[in-house]
Parts: structure tokens; C-alpha cells; sequence
């Protein structure tokens, strides 16, 4: 006897979804299977409201940043929640589809508990959808690992700082303090 696991569509994962089949539960759909998310700790959540600050001051309406809300990766059958995500604006947001991979400038990651399926998974992922730029906040380690140019399903740069000053691909004029990402200085508005 052969066992096959189910391999879910982005429209049956909305049926599902719609009809509040998973209610109560957090899940996301990664390359066509149901992965549960953890729970958010305190250092996870209150990093995220940081940042997710101090980037939507630094990009202003240049950019739309979006916490935690699904993105849709329709060649992978994927539709990940990252933390933080990055977008094109739209005056009346994404209300009739999810942002897809064309409107990603980056993506951003914090990783508590779940630094493996960050970097293992959601990494090949992310640049099977040409997502140009992935960041991960290693929260515990206090380090920032930047993925970049996507080819073939993999990231050709991946490059790990603990400290100084990095300027996204899609922004380069724009100068975002590491050690802000890691914790290791605050910033208030």
C-alpha cells in the first residue's frame, strides 16, 4: 500500500477557508500542504509592532506594509502569513485577491520557534516565486539573514549581520538600522 498526502489548491484552501473550516486554528498553505503555526510569544509580537513601525515611518506611502496577512504564490501552491510584508500600494488594499509575488518588494520573517521552516522551507518557497528579497530576524541569536536573488528555486545570496546599517533591493536609498531589526537599539517615532 502506497500513502500519498493530500496536495491542497489555493482555491480549495479558500473554500475551506471561507466556509471557516479552520477556525480558530493558524494554519498556512506551504507548496500545497497545511502547516500549523506557532503561537506568537511576547518578544515575537512586540519585535513585530517595532518594526512594522519603524519600517512604515521609513518607507512612508512609498510602500504599503502588511503584518501578518496571507500573500498568494499560485506556482507553489502556497499562501504563507509572513510576519511583515512589503507590497505596492493600493488606495483600497488587497481586497479582491492576496498580494502576489509581482506585488512583493520583500518579505521579513521573525523566527522564535521556527527558524527551521523560515530558512529551510520558506526560503525555496519565496524564491520559487522570484520574491526578490526575504529578510529572517533570528530572534534568540540576534541576527538578521538576508536572502536575495532567486534562480531556480533557491537564493544565490544568502548573507547573515549582527549589526550596522542595510538597504533593501526595491529601496535603495532607504537606510535600515540592523541593530533596530535585532533588538539591540529602540527607536521611537
Amino acid at each position: 500500500m502506497t500513502v500519498a498526502a493530500y496536495r491542497w489548491t489555493i482555491d480549495q484552501y479558500h473554500q475551506a477557508v471561507n466556509a471557516g473550516v479552520f477556525e480558530g486554528q493558524h494554519i498556512e498553505l506551504l507548496n500545497g500542504e497545511l502547516v500549523t503555526m506557532p503561537s506568537e510569544g511576547e518578544v515575537h509580537a512586540g519585535r513585530g509592532d517595532g518594526i512594522g513601525t519603524y519600517l512604515r515611518h521609513l518607507l512612508g506611502n512609498r510602500a504599503l506594509l502588511r503584518d501578518s496577512k496571507p500573500i498568494t504564490l499560485p506556482e507553489s501552491a502556497s499562501e504563507p502569513e509572513p510576519d511583515l510584508a512589503i507590497v505596492t500600494f493600493q488606495v483600497w488594499g488587497y481586497e479582491a485577491h492576496h498580494p502576489y509575488p509581482e506585488d512583493i518588494f520583500w518579505l521579513i520573517e521573525l523566527s522564535n520557534t521556527s527558524l527551521k521552516k523560515d530558512v529551510e522551507i520558506k526560503d525555496k518557497v519565496y524564491a520559487a516565486a522570484g520574491i526578490q528579497e526575504y529578510w529572517v530576524v533570528n530572534l534568540p541569536a540576534r541576527r538578521l539573514v538576508v536572502f536575495r536573488d532567486p534562480l531556480d528555486g533557491e537564493y544565490q545570496s544568502k548573507q547573515t549581520y549582527t549589526t550596522g546599517i542595510i538597504s533593501p533591493l526595491a529601496f535603495s536609498d532607504l537606510v535600515v538600522s540592523i541593530d533596530i531589526l535585532l533588538g539591540l537599539d529602540r527607536w521611537s517615532p
